[in-house]
């Protein structure tokens, strides 16, 4: 009997780019011989993911789950080929189960069932980035879905007094803010977060722009052109988008505070775009 050493076993992956355990199997099965190993994961389908797994998987959905006491939720991006597939209910399905192993099982494996799943639907498909929010003492997370599952929101509403989160005006508030996030697409909570060097630069530029003008009428333009600058950026400085902008989610907020009798703050949120990068 060969020895199937782990370096084998990495050699077969790379060959296919199947489970590690399907090329255990499949290299125990041929004592050893890679390329009998290599028609025995064709046989099983398995191959059929490796053929695939240079195409482009730039379609997919956003997925998210909440644990059921509102502590600590997750979103993640499981991309595809086509929008085609997105948007069948069994890859939608197999995205929302995805999100919740990763809750409840952080390190778990789901290569077998990746491969399971391209197999079943003839594409690419790729788990890509996912990130989680917990509670910090009283509070909740809350996600949302936009329509298409192209956009995902996860947020973290703090609260003085557990009782609060339990309360209907507190549960609207926080629906409010996932909406506003997703509609709005804000970079960070407040401009307290913003990067002192980006408003360094974003200073820079404006100043430039007006260098002829006199100092006295620079420093209000300034002072207008960052004022934009955040209320574009910061969440709690925007624009309520379901009010047309009247009020701010700052003033949003406030008010729900006073109805509640209690601090409410938004503490943390998370947005994902289907196919977006880092910059």
């Amino acid at each position: 009997m060969a020895e199937i050493t782990a370096a084998l076993v990495g050699q077969l992956r790379r060959m296919t780019n199947a489970g590690l355990m399907d090329c255990k199997k499949a290299l125990t099965a041929t004592n050893g011989d890679l390329d009998a190993a290599v028609d025995e994961l064709r046989k099983k389908g398995v191959a059929t993911a490796a053929k695939k797994a240079g195409r482009a998987a730039n379609e997919g959905v956003i997925a998210h789950y909440i644990r059921p006491d509102g502590k600590l939720g997750l979103l993640v991006e499981v991309n595809c080929e086509t929008d085609f597939v997105a948007k069948n209910d069994s890859f939608r399905e197999f995205c929302s189960s995805v999100a919740k192993t990763l809750v409840e099982e952080p390190q778990a494996d789901f290569e077998a069932i990746r491969t399971s799943q391209v197999t079943k639907v003839g594409e690419n498909i790729q788990i890509g980035r996912h990130s989680t929010l917990e509670v910090e003492g009283s509070g909740m997370v809350a996600a949302y879905i936009h329509t298409g599952a192209k956009v995902g929101v996860l947020v973290e509403v703090g609260a003085g007094k557990d009782e609060t989160t339990s309360k209907d005006a507190f549960k609207s508030l926080v629906k409010d803010i996932t909406l506003q996030i997703a509609a709005a697409n804000p970079t960070c909570v407040s401009r307290e977060s913003v990067d002192p060097d980006l408003i360094a630069k974003e200073k820079e530029i404006a100043a430039e722009q007006f260098k002829d003008k006199p100092a006295q009428a620079v420093e209000q333009i300034l002072k207008g052109k960052m004022e934009k600058f955040f209320q574009n950026i910061c969440l709690v400085d925007q624009g309520f988008v379901k009010q047309n902008g009247d009020i701010s989610i700052k003033e949003h907020v406030a008010s729900a505070s006073k109805e509640l009798g209690d601090e409410i703050s938004i503490r943390r949120f998370l947005r994902f775009q289907v196919g977006e990068t880092d910059e």
